[in-house]
């Protein structure tokens, strides 16, 4: 299928699969004889993957560090996606953790200012 079909049926756009292809997502997709780019589905499925694993909150340069292994989760939708990169998971709760603390200490500190009480 042609880039925007593979982009409706991912639930995203053609620039978006462009992106990924820049970023080391995705591979560099088999061209037609015209240059159009063809997803078949392997690559339908790797794009799941990414979008899934965006949605859960790890960044495009967090899914670029372990590209190579996206091919993981794909072949078994149960795999754990700290399968893929163990590292990178731990770090992302870390981060989250740390701004869901920052932004609870904003919570407070305004609702005391506001309020007068926490």
């Amino acid at each position: 299928m042609r880039i925007g079909e593979a982009a409706a049926a991912t639930g995203t756009t053609p620039r978006a699969l462009r992106f990924y292809e820049q970023r080391g997502l995705l591979p560099p997709p088999v061209r037609t004889a015209s240059g159009q780019r063809e997803y078949g589905p392997a690559e339908i499925e790797r794009i799941r993957v990414i979008r899934e694993m965006l949605g859960l909150g790890l960044t495009v340069e967090d899914l670029r560090s372990c590209a190579d292994r996206l091919h993981l989760i794909s072949e078994n939708p149960r795999r754990r996606c700290s399968s893929a990169e163990p590292g990178i998971v731990s770090r992302r709760l870390a981060a989250l953790d740390a701004e869901i603390g920052r932004l609870a200490g904003l919570r407070e500190n305004l609702a005391r200012r506001a309020f007068g009480n926490g």
